[in-house]
């Protein structure tokens, strides 16, 4: 039996930084792709989220696995600018590309962050290298267990026409990744 896995939307995002040109979930197609969304005033993004996401990135090859960061506010509005972003990023020298999540007038809930339907942050979102969801995670998850689905996403076998160095695996309708983690085939 084929599992369902859905696309991704693509990312409503005001302002890239870290990137010269816009993220397009598209063009990242052939890769893994890990959607970190955060707040810089959320105590777990600060001390569990972002760290995760640098370590991800730092551990895959960037052609394997994309990490990039989406700060979605819906809270503190006010004194969470794209200004104190960029110096945040920059203190803390996050160095993947960072997108802005879409205000949506009148609305308290950034346009990915309700496309996405993310109850908060820090919320992990793993994408296969189709561009389906095939995590979606609030809260803390553990370096092992993300890492676990990751290497399960890795080893699928590629898109066809997708150009990238990771061999190809066996078959992927006998993989699981849900919202708790990838189960091993």
């Amino acid at each position: 039996m084929t599992s369902y896995y859905p696309p991704c939307p693509e990312l409503d995002v005001a302002e890239w930084i870290n990137t010269p040109e816009p993220v397009r979930l598209a063009a990242l197609r052939g890769r893994v792709v890990l959607l970190h969304a955060f707040q810089m005033l959320c105590p777990g993004c600060i001390t569990h989220g972002l760290p995760q996401a640098v370590r991800v990135s730092q551990a895959f090859a960037p052609g394997d696995v994309a990490v990039i960061g989406l700060h979605t506010v819906f809270e503190h509005h006010a004194v969470m600018t794209p200004a104190a972003l960029r110096a945040f990023a920059g203190e803390f020298r996050y160095r993947f590309p960072i997108g802005i999540d879409r205000p949506r007038p009148g609305e308290s809930i950034p346009a990915t962050m309700h496309a996405l339907q993310l109850g908060g942050t820090p919320s992990a979102v793993l994408l296969d290298r189709e561009g389906r969801v095939r995590l979606h995670h609030l809260g803390q998850i553990e370096d092992l267990a993300l890492g676990a689905c990751i290497g399960r996403l890795l080893a699928e076998t590629p898109p066809a026409g997708a150009h990238h160095g990771t061999p190809a695996g066996d078959n992927a309708d006998e993989k699981d990744c849900g919202p708790s983690g990838c189960r091993i085939g």
